[in-house]
């Protein structure tokens, strides 16, 4: 995450300007771990998968995403810290320990959510969700229909373009669709030619529903952030941070991004926010398909 904020210009000086009244992010996830990074800033959890009362995580995707999102790096003096320290979470666990999951979940999930809108003021929902074609298609609309709900209620619904690249129309159904905002994978050039770069397994556009997709990409290759599976020995923390790679990984940067943006200017709607989110972006001089407008540049999202 040093890499990453150094790379969107997301400075502790600019961060500074947003001051530190953080917005509410939900997730819908694989849970989330109770890592010192996070403080006290969990505010809501519920577990749609084995009803469990107190928040975790089995497999740790949940966590590292929320790390990325808004983790405070308080383990690591603030080097691995995500985009939004100020943030707080409200997280539904809709994925099992493999990171499977079932689409009523999913919808379960997203209603949830919308009954804790009001109360928790939460603004932005991330989907760090990839999913194949799902052949039950009266299934798959509800989740649509849902989605669309979440973003016309006002919360900004960002979600990831999927891992099915590099071919055209490999978008995850749910990064698809229209009301939201899709998040592919681009380094920037910073590996170079290295192999398993996340910009080259990264879906892509074009989409049935919306021509000009992905709408935007950020870094996803290697990502440090909050590990799950930490162990506390006495004062003592060890393993507190992971590296992973996937569109899942640049999807909270660009939420967290949306984040501050809030925290700064808290009456802008959704659609203010995705347009100044696109039309500040850096374009990496790619295909459409691949980069969306390009990649997220906070220096200029935050002016």
């Amino acid at each position: 995450m040093f890499r990453v904020r150094n790379q969107i210009e997301c400075t502790d000086e600019l961060v500074n300007t947003c001051g530190n009244a953080g917005v509410t992010i939900a997730m819908l996830d694989t849970g989330i771990a109770n890592h010192p990074d996070f403080e006290d800033r969990i505010v809501g959890f519920k577990d749609f998968v084995n009803g469990k009362g107190q928040s975790y995580d089995d497999s740790g995707h949940g966590t590292h995403v929320a790390g990325c999102l808004c983790g405070s790096g308080r383990l690591s003096d603030g080097k691995y810290k995500g985009i939004a320290p100020s943030s707080y979470l409200v997280v539904g666990k809709v994925l099992d320990y493999k990171g499977d999951g079932m689409i009523e979940n999913m919808v379960s999930g997203i209603d949830w959510i919308l009954r804790e809108r009001k109360e928790h003021n939460i603004r932005i929902l991330n989907i760090s969700i990839g999913m194949g074609e799902v052949a039950d298609s009266e299934k798959m609309n509800k989740l649509f229909c849902k989605i669309d709900e979440a973003w016309d209620n006002g919360l900004l619904v960002v979600c990831a373009a999927g891992n099915g690249g590099p071919g055209p129309m490999t978008l995850s159904p749910i990064g698809a669709r229209k009301k939201v905002i899709t998040v592919g994978c681009h380094e920037g050039g910073y590996f170079g030619e290295k192999d398993n770069l996340c910009e080259n397994y990264s879906g892509r556009g074009p989409s049935e529903y919306e021509m000009k997709k992905p709408d935007i990409v950020a870094p996803g290759t290697e990502i440090i952030s909050c590990n799950a599976f930490f162990e506390k020995r006495g004062k003592m923390y060890r393993n507190a941070y992971v590296s992973k790679s996937g569109t899942s990984m640049a999807t909270p940067i660009v939420a967290g991004a949306l984040a501050l943006l809030l925290q700064k200017y808290p009456w802008y709607t959704n659609e203010q926010a995705k347009r100044k989110l696109q039309y500040t972006a850096k374009d990496l001089k790619e295909p459409w398909d691949k980069q969306g407008f390009g990649m997220v540049q906070a220096k200029y999202l935050l002016t």
